[in-house]
């Protein structure tokens, strides 16, 4: 399906740095809590043949990306620790062969207590990932059992600390407002994680999304106050540590914030490789967004024969003002004015009412040369988002 380009083109230039993503959509199991495009490999994966479709999906879209430096290479999923120590080294190598990395290019790859040892931890630094970003949720097995995930609390503090001994980067993800838990017990898994000192360590709310099982049979969670106290409970606990809290829900040492992702928070271009995987890539003054087939049967087949992109369009200039802010907005710091330009084409006039009216609420504050969220308004983030809506 494809959409009709948008009658104002914008003028901004495509030669910033690139992204990529590559999605790996098999599971050993599908968490109930989970809305990503993921699936139970219900034995092995058809690792060789998706090797190749990724290979030929990369191919068909040089057209777009042709000649410009990857800033950053994130395996994301499911759990694309699945996948053996191999695979991830071929496609490293076919990445490189066909665009330039740029110099300390970030690597990333995810990995889940119970899908990986230390062993591929191992395997995985020596063909050329550079950070593992681990999804814990939770350290007490009760917590890890009542949101399905496949690991005990044994296992997680296992791998994290296998992480640890072969990466410098090691992300660590937490959950918190689970089922049945306390205050305390959120607190205790923060601790866990803080005391083995992982260079970055994000803190999600677990919430019910739709067209998951939690969404049918739905788990008594913490109230509001609960979860609203454990949020500053881990907050406080973090930059006691010395962790900025950089964005949303991330929270870095120094110089170890993601760059993947803030490549997504000041509204860069990445080029998404995978069933379901999105791009977003700037050219000819448009901004062009791009999904892959979802399922990974047709992702594969569809791939094999040049046709992995299932919908393009082309980004609308009165929604380019409400997308800049939903991804730079998200950042404790805000942005530099300019980038508003740098990445939509567009004069900061395009926003200044809704602008104006975030400052009057107190949901945004304007230094010089910059625009950032307050406390009111990281809180209540979707309401400033909002304001922006075209």
């Amino acid at each position: 399906m494809r959409a009709e380009p948008a009658s104002e083109a914008t003028d901004f230039p495509s030669t910033c740095a690139l992204a990529l993503y590559v999605h790996v959509p098999w599971c050993l199991r599908k968490c109930p809590y989970c809305d990503f495009n993921s699936h139970e490999a219900g034995g092995a994966i058809p690792e060789a043949r998706y090797v190749e479709a990724l290979q030929a999906d990369l191919q068909a879209a040089l057209p777009l990306v042709s000649g410009r430096e990857v800033r950053s290479i994130f395996f994301g999923g499911g759990t694309p620790s699945l996948l053996s120590v191999p695979a991830v080294g071929n496609l490293l190598d076919a990445v490189s062969a066909v665009l330039p990395l740029e110099s300390g290019c970030e690597i990333t790859l995810e990995a889940n207590p119970g899908a990986a040892d230390e062993t591929k931890f191992r395997g995985f630094r020596e063909v050329g990932v550079t950070r593992l970003s681990l999804g814990v949720q939770s350290f007490d097995d009760a917590r890890l059992a009542a949101i399905g995930r496949v690991h005990d609390g044994e296992a997680a503090r296992r791998a994290l600390d296998g992480a640890l001994r072969h990466f410098e980067r090691v992300n660590v993800d937490l959950m918190y407002a689970l089922p049945g838990q306390t205050v305390a017990q959120a607190a205790g898994d923060m601790r866990i994680a803080i005391e083995r000192g992982p260079a970055h360590l994000s803190a999600y709310q677990l919430t019910i999304e739709p067209n998951t099982w939690f969404a049918h049979q739905r788990p008594e969670l913490p109230g509001e106050d609960a979860a609203t106290e454990m949020q500053e409970t881990l907050e406080a606990m973090l930059g006691e540590a010395g962790y900025a809290h950089y964005e949303t829900s991330a929270f870095a040492r120094p110089q170890a914030a993601c760059r993947h992702n803030l490549n997504y928070w000041h509204f860069g271009d990445y080029l998404g490789i995978g069933p379901g995987a999105h791009s977003k890539l700037s050219a000819d003054g448009r901004i062009v967004r791009q999904t892959r087939h979802r399922q990974p049967k047709a992702y594969i087949e569809g791939a094999r024969r040049g046709h992995a992109v299932h919908e393009e369009q082309v980004v609308a200039t009165a929604d380019l003002g409400f997308e800049f802010m939903m991804n730079a907005l998200r950042l404790t710091a805000g942005f530099p004015v300019g980038l508003f330009r740098e990445r939509t084409g567009l004069e900061l006039a395009a926003v200044e009412e809704p602008l104006r009216a975030a400052e009057a609420r107190g949901l945004i504050e304007r230094p010089p040369g910059c625009i950032r969220p307050t406390r009111l308004g990281r809180r209540f983030l979707n309401d400033l988002l909002q304001l922006f809506l075209p």
